[in-house]
């Protein structure tokens, strides 16, 4: 009996000690990318080494294997996928799911040069003062093209202030979610695989308790750290 709990507790200690050493980063982490592997194909993120509090954090959980099988529970067409929610691994259908993840924060890191395009990370959060992130929740932007009247609109009702030209000029070519820029922070962008966010945002999805969770689970089935690649 003694020889068994002996055993048990050296394995608890190796565990330990395999989580503790999974979960630092490293220079060389910070330059790679992450591969995101979902049913519905493969998304390539490169993290801004601009926002290192966002970069290492993700960086940290991806290396702990915590999106592995987490669910984008929260899907709407020409705005954004969500995912990042503990709680949505195997839940049951019907669920409503997005208020999971780790107990502590980020804060916020807005950046002026990195904004809401189509193809971007950024940290999702609750209503709260400071705008910190949530720890573990991301969304990847799809948006729409916009007109320059539609942005003056932006400017004017949402984020009361002007866009910057370069911006603007992307918003109206490649399209985004201005109103969403210096209110959640963006730390990363897709560097291959936007096809996919595309194919995910097309998806049918809840008008129940469940809202915008797709109907059919698409699942991020692995996440890990790759070598950077000229895609």
């Amino acid at each position: 009996m003694k020889n068994i709990s002996l055993l048990l507790l050296t394995c608890v200690i190796a565990l330990q000690s395999l989580s503790q050493k999974d979960s630092t980063v490293t220079k060389r982490d910070r330059k790679k990318d992450v591969l995101l592997e979902t049913a519905m194909g493969n998304i390539w993120v490169r993290l801004s080494d601009s926002t290192p509090l966002h970069r290492d954090n993700f960086l940290k959980l991806v290396k702990m294997h915590y999106y592995d099988g987490i669910l984008f529970h929260r899907v709407i067409q020409h705005f954004m996928i969500q995912s990042g929610d503990p709680d949505s691994r195997g839940a049951a259908p019907g669920t409503p799911l997005g208020e999971g993840g780790p107990n502590y924060v980020v804060p916020a890191e807005f950046r002026p040069t990195l904004f809401h395009k189509k193809g971007v990370i950024a940290a999702a959060r609750d209503n709260n003062p400071t705008k910190a992130s949530s720890a573990s929740q991301f969304y990847l932007t799809q948006g729409k093209v916009f007109t320059e009247a539609g942005l003056d609109s932006v400017e004017t009702y949402r984020l009361k202030r002007k866009i910057p030209a370069e911006q603007r000029k992307v918003y109206t070519t490649l399209g985004g979610v201005p109103h969403l820029d210096q209110n959640y922070t963006v730390f990363g962008e897709i560097v291959k695989g936007l096809e996919v966010v595309d194919k995910i945002a097309a998806v049918p999805t809840s008008k129940g308790k469940d809202k915008d969770r797709p109907l059919q689970d698409v699942a991020i089935i692995k996440a890990k750290l790759v070598k950077r690649k000229k895609h």
